[in-house]
């Protein structure tokens, strides 16, 4: 003990300091340093758990993003194919109205013939009887005698018909 007397160190007084010591460690570890460290593994918790959240999140956003992506590329394909069809149907009508009008002109067309050969038919046919009534006029002042008028439109039609030009079709 004489050494630690020459030192200055009281050994009643360094056994205190040791007991203090153990005893303020020990009420720090339970009361301070484990709720310290409890809280600090606590937060360290949480802040893995939000990263966990957040990363998670992340994923499904991503997921949600890809999908409208594909929701939105489907939708542009199927309006481009809409689109298509709407231009074919189209086509179709427009092919479909061009052959319809060119059936009625074509109709028409015939109608219109058939309407203009009755018409010089029936003009040609009065042209005849009136040439018929003027060649009977002329032929009566030449001859100055009446021929019986059916011997004389039998004998008109008999040169009609050997004329080109007032032949019957």
């Amino acid at each position: 003990m004489g050494g630690f007397a020459s030192l200055g160190i009281s050994l009643p007084l360094l056994l205190a300091f040791i007991i203090n010591f153990i005893i303020l460690f020990v009420l720090l570890s339970k009361f301070l340093y484990k709720p310290v460290l409890k809280t600090l593994d606590e937060r360290a918790k949480r802040i893995k758990e939000s990263m966990e959240w957040a990363e998670a999140t992340k994923r499904e956003y991503e997921q949600a993003k890809a999908e409208v992506q594909r929701q939105i590329e489907k939708g542009r394909q199927d309006g481009q194919a809409v689109i298509a069809q709407a231009v074919q149907k189209g086509e179709e009508f427009k092919t479909e109205a061009r052959k319809e009008a060119a059936e009625q002109a074509k109709a028409i067309v015939e109608r219109a013939k058939a309407e203009l050969g009755a018409e010089r038919d029936k003009m040609v046919q009065e042209l005849r009887g009136e040439f018929v009534s003027m060649l009977m006029l002329t032929a009566e002042k030449v001859i100055k005698e009446t021929l019986d008028k059916e011997k004389h439109s039998k004998l008109i039609e008999e040169t009609l018909e050997q004329s080109p030009t007032f032949k019957r079709n």
